[in-house]
This record gives C-alpha cells, structure tokens and sequence, in this order.
C-alpha cells in the first residue's frame, strides 16, 4: 500500500508543477504585473524577426524586486506541412 500512495502523490506533483511550468503568451508587455523569478512570459508584440516572439523572463531579485530579460526565441506553434 505505501508504494502505491507515494506512486499517487508524486503523480499529483507531476501534475500541479506541469501545470506551471507552461508559458503565457500576452499582447503587451506592459501588461506583465507581477512577473515571479524563473517565470517565463511570451510577449506577441510584433517586436521579433517573423517566426520568433519575445520571452520575458524573471531572471533575478534585488531590493526593488524581480529584474526581467527578454529575447527572441523560436515561435512554437502547430506544425504544417
């Protein structure tokens, strides 16, 4: 019985942290409020080479808060042929 229980709870983890892990993609930057450290927002404002879309990432803490980083990275979207 333990292992089954511990083989549920981690499923759960899995899950709720999967969950988190995914990029929100938004118009604007400025619509960014509260961007956590290691978040990753993709921001679709039209800035970045056709076929890219800038990432805007948490990337560390000081005293006024969370300091962001943005760059173009690939766009991930349904494959065609």
């Amino acid at each position: 019985m333990p292992l089954r229980h511990a083989t549920c709870l981690s499923l759960l983890f899995l899950i709720a942290f999967a969950s988190t892990a995914r990029a929100a993609t938004i118009g604007r930057e400025q619509d960014i409020v509260d961007l956590k450290l290691g978040q990753r927002v993709l921001v679709d404002d039209g800035t970045c080479p056709a076929g890219q879309v800038k990432e805007v990432r948490g990337a560390k803490m000081t005293d006024k808060g969370v300091t962001r980083t943005s760059s173009c990275v690939p766009r991930h979207g349904p494959k065609t042929k």
